[in-house]
């Protein structure tokens, strides 16, 4: 038997499902089912044929580091590089060549846009911010050595994004949105062991920016005076996390508090008041609070009741909320915020709050950031070990 088919029938072994505590009760948590979708999944996504290849032709980057994430949460990192083929080569059956698609890094390579210095979304287009950092993202979980990029290309195509007041542009179309805050900063630091890293911007600059985005609610817009919406909130105060200038943040009990009363009678979370809850902003929403140190601010039991109530126990996933159909998005948040929850077993792998990657693929890369930590609270996460500390 082959090292794959021994590390598939590995998978295939596990138990069915694993017991979530949500409080005086137990729910389960599909594991088995999750693993099968993802696999589905992947072949789905390979053909253009299918309804999903079609519809994520121009984001195929993203969507391959959804599923490349989730499937690292899952299994250890050699399952999940032979369940996706992260390092497959063409491989042989007697005398003929099997047709084997490129290897996950490979194709990741193609995506390089030579002209602009980014990745793009798929092969043949526009290099964008967005697609830079899942790249990058995709590269690191892989160890892929960063050395073999054209580190400088990359580095001056972040860089030439930043405008004037601080912002970021996502490409050479000019969009200003927050996101594009987060992936510059997110993208140089993964960058900063083999660059400059963000001395390579106006980091004082970006901080500016991200400050007058705050709104009187305590929440962060897309831009200055845009609406606050929980994702924006993650994306600024994550680069905040980055920049070690979570200080800026004006009152962050109000923050916080706008956050936790986005928390439905569902158990689940929206994005802004007035919202159906969505399993996504169980990301949004407490990696936030995470990284505040205020998870405890929302119910834990009942948002991870109404996670567990959005999956799909035959064919597997994880839907934005219960009796909806699955997707790899919010497969990743959902099984994200089980993980930000510690309601998954600790021989599960964790996610990181500030850069959404595996907690031992941060410390491998020894990337860098702040939390803030509450004089008055003794229960730590220890997969914030690493980050410096700001007292608020």
């Amino acid at each position: 038997m082959s090292t794959s088919e021994e590390n598939r029938a590995n998978v295939e072994e596990e138990k069915e499902m694993v017991d979530l505590d949500i409080g005086e009760s137990t729910v389960p948590f599909y594991r088995s089912s999750h693993l099968k979708y993802i696999r589905n999944l992947s072949n789905k996504l390979d053909s253009t044929s299918s309804y999903e290849g079609a519809v994520t032709e121009h984001l195929r980057m993203s969507g391959i580091y959804w599923t490349y994430t989730a499937l690292s949460l899952l299994v250890s990192p050699a399952e999940a590089s032979s369940i996706l083929g992260v390092h497959a080569s063409p491989s042989f059956d007697g005398c003929s060549r099997k047709e084997a698609r490129p290897s996950i890094v490979e194709w990741v390579l193609k995506c390089f846009d030579v002209e602009s210095g980014g990745f793009s979304g798929n092969v043949g287009y526009d290099g964008h911010l967005l697609y830079t950092l899942s790249a990058l993202q995709i590269l690191v979980i892989a160890e892929y050595d960063l050395n073999q990029l054209d580190v400088e290309k990359i580095v001056s195509f972040i860089a030439s994004l930043q405008q004037k007041d601080g912002s970021f542009a996502g490409d050479k179309w000019g969009e200003i949105d927050t996101r594009f805050t987060y992936c510059a900063l997110s993208s140089l630091s993964l960058l900063s062991g083999v660059s400059k890293g963000l001395d390579s911007i106006d980091v004082k600059g970006a901080v500016r920016y991200i400050s007058s985005c705050q709104n009187l609610d305590g929440g962060f817009g897309s831009m200055k005076g845009a609406e606050s919406h929980a994702a924006q909130v993650f994306c600024c105060v994550g680069a905040l996390s980055i920049a070690k200038s979570l200080n800026v943040i004006n009152e962050p009990d109000s923050l916080c508090w706008w956050l936790a009363e986005r928390q439905c009678d569902s158990g689940g979370l929206n994005g802004r008041p007035e919202k159906q809850a969505d399993v996504c902003y169980s990301w949004w929403i407490l990696s936030v609070l995470s990284i505040m140190d205020r998870v405890d601010w929302i119910s834990g039991e009942k948002l991870a009741g109404f996670i567990a109530k959005a999956q799909d126990p035959e064919d597997g996933g994880i839907a934005d909320r219960p009796e909806d159909m699955p997707d790899i998005f919010h497969t990743l948040f959902g099984t994200c915020g089980l993980s930000l929850l510690r309601k998954l077993p600790d021989s599960y792998r964790k996610i990181d709050p500030v850069y959404c990657l595996p907690k031992d693929v941060v410390q491998r890369c020894g990337l860098s950031g702040q939390v803030i930590r509450r004089k008055h609270c003794d229960e730590r996460d220890g997969r914030l070990d690493q980050y410096d500390v700001l007292k608020r």
